[in-house]
């Protein structure tokens, strides 16, 4: 059972989003006051827009710290922490509690580049900070499979994940929040290091399919980084939910894809 904790305000950004979410699901039973961050008007939501500025002093004044889940994959990720910096410097100078990702500083993709950047945009704002970074999550990994699986032979690429589920993230993400800054955190992996075989096999066998995988080998500095383990931190397996953990309870939720499929 978690800790008491007594007049401790948090602020969640993107917390009405799959990680926020589960952070603010963390941190209310432990006794914080959180308030929620969302763009969209909805119950129990502070009302505000990191791109526009609008409406973030009022939602910083007075927290004690702020757990960044929000983002933005379409360039604008230090944008929006750069809106968020700002307020909290006029504010009460919060803890910022950021989540990134293993391998901002090792692979060359997009939104890989735009992490690594937000992540020193905070480490040199001269305000407390943690950063933590974590492999990738179980829904994207299974979303980058589940198409494929579709089809009657499925080529995947000849790399390996680290699968994490968000509510694990999530359980580090408000310890975080309720602790001292810690700076650059030690990364936070999945349990598991398994094939992109493996993985799509899972994810047919969660579905009702069976079907023939081909692992290929992808051109390109990008997957060249991934098949070097760029992504990856095997010396950091505190995830506890396994992908076929996960799969499973998409199923007893009833999400599985139809069998019939094809």
């Amino acid at each position: 059972m978690a800790p008491e904790v007594v007049d401790v305000r948090i602020l969640v950004t993107g917390g009405t989003g799959q990680l926020g979410s589960a952070v603010v699901a963390r941190l209310r039973p432990a006794g914080a006051e959180v308030r929620v961050l969302s763009r969209r008007a909805a119950p129990d939501v502070v009302r505000g827009d990191l791109r526009t500025g609008r409406g973030i002093d009022s939602a910083v004044a007075g927290v004690d710290a702020v757990v960044h889940c929000a983002t933005d994959y379409f360039g604008r990720e230090a944008q929006l922490a750069r809106t968020l910096i700002e307020a909290a410097r006029w504010a009460s100078a919060p803890h910022l509690v950021y989540v990134s990702i293993v391998g901002v500083d090792r692979v060359p993709l997009g939104y890989y580049r735009a992490k690594h950047e937000t992540e020193e945009l905070f480490a040199g704002s001269g305000l407390p900070y943690t950063i933590q970074r974590a492999t990738q999550f179980h829904g994207l990994v299974r979303a980058l499979l589940a198409g494929a699986s579709r089809l009657p032979v499925v080529p995947v690429p000849r790399i390996s994940f680290q699968p994490v589920d968000v509510r694990d993230v999530a359980r580090r993400l408000a310890e975080h929040a309720l602790d001292d800054p810690a700076g650059r955190a030690p990364d936070f992996g999945g349990p598991e290091i398994l094939t992109a075989t493996e993985l799509a096999q899972a994810v047919g066998e969660a579905a009702g399919r069976h079907r023939r995988i081909v692992p290929l080998k992808v051109p390109g500095e990008t997957f060249r980084a991934y098949a070097d383990g760029g992504h990856l931190t095997p010396e950091h397996r505190e995830g506890e939910i396994t992908f076929r953990d996960y799969l499973a309870g998409r199923v007893d939720h009833g999400e599985r894809d139809h069998p019939g499929d094809s």
